[in-house]
C-alpha cells in the first residue's frame, strides 16, 4: 500500500508536467502561421492568437452552429468574398470555395489567411478610434452594422473608449466574447512586456558582471 502511494505521488506530478507541456505545444503550434498572416494583413499576431483561442482553442476541425469552419470559424460567405477578391491570382481557389468551402477552410494556413483578411477589414474601419481592438473583435463576431450602431455618439462628442463601447453591446454572447478576447490579449501583452523588461535587464547587467 505504501509503495502504491509513493508511486502515485511520483506519477501525478509527472503527469501534470506532461499535460502542461502538451498544452503549451497545442496552443502555440500555429504561432508561425499566425505571425506570417498577421504581418501580411497589418494585424497584431497576439490579437489573432487570442481570437483563435476564443473561437476554437486551436481545433482546426471545429464546425460552428451556423456553419463556421476551422480555426478562426470563418463562414463560407466570408470565404467566398475573400476568394472573389483574390481570384485573379488564385482562380482555382475561387472555384473550390464555391463548390466545397469546407475543404478549403479546414486547412489551417488558409483558414488563418481568410480570417486575418476579414479581421483586417475591421482594423481599417476602426484603427483610428481608441480601443480599436474592441470594435475589431466585435465586428468579427457580430458584423459591421451592429458595431456601427453600438459606436454611435452625439454630434461633436468624443469617440467612445473601449469600456464604453463594450457597455453598449446589447448581445450578451458578443459582449462576453469581446471581453474574454481582450482580457486574454492584454494579459499576453503584459507578459511579453515583462519578459522583454527582464531580458533587457539581464542584458544590461551582463557586461558589468563580467568585469
Amino acid at each position: 500500500m505504501k509503495r502504491l502511494l509513493i508511486l502515485i505521488l511520483i506519477i501525478l506530478p509527472l503527469g501534470g508536467i506532461g499535460l502542461y507541456f502538451f498544452n503549451q505545444y497545442w496552443i502555440h503550434r500555429y504561432d508561425a502561421l499566425i505571425a506570417q498572416q498577421a504581418a501580411i494583413y497589418h494585424l497584431d499576431p497576439d490579437l489573432v492568437w487570442s481570437v483563435i483561442y476564443e473561437e476554437t482553442y486551436f481545433r482546426p476541425w471545429k464546425i460552428g452552429g451556423e456553419g463556421e469552419i476551422g480555426l478562426m470559424q470563418v463562414t463560407p460567405a466570408v470565404g467566398r468574398e475573400w476568394a472573389a477578391e483574390v481570384k485573379n491570382s488564385m482562380p482555382e481557389l475561387e472555384r473550390q470555395m464555391q463548390q466545397n468551402p469546407e475543404s478549403v477552410l479546414r486547412d489551417p494556413q488558409r483558414n488563418i489567411q481568410v480570417g486575418c483578411w476579414y479581421l483586417e477589414k475591421f482594423y481599417e474601419q476602426y484603427r483610428d478610434l481608441p480601443g480599436a481592438e474592441a470594435r475589431m473583435v466585435a465586428g468579427y463576431n457580430a458584423g459591421k452594422s451592429r458595431v456601427d450602431s453600438w459606436n454611435q455618439t452625439d454630434e461633436g462628442a468624443p469617440p467612445l473608449s473601449a469600456d464604453q463601447f463594450i457597455q453598449r453591446i446589447d448581445i450578451p454572447s458578443t459582449r462576453a466574447y469581446v471581453s474574454s478576447i481582450l482580457a486574454r490579449y492584454h494579459k499576453l501583452k503584459q507578459e511579453r512586456a515583462r519578459n522583454n523588461l527582464q531580458s533587457n535587464t539581464q542584458t544590461s547587467t551582463t557586461p558589468e558582471a563580467a568585469r
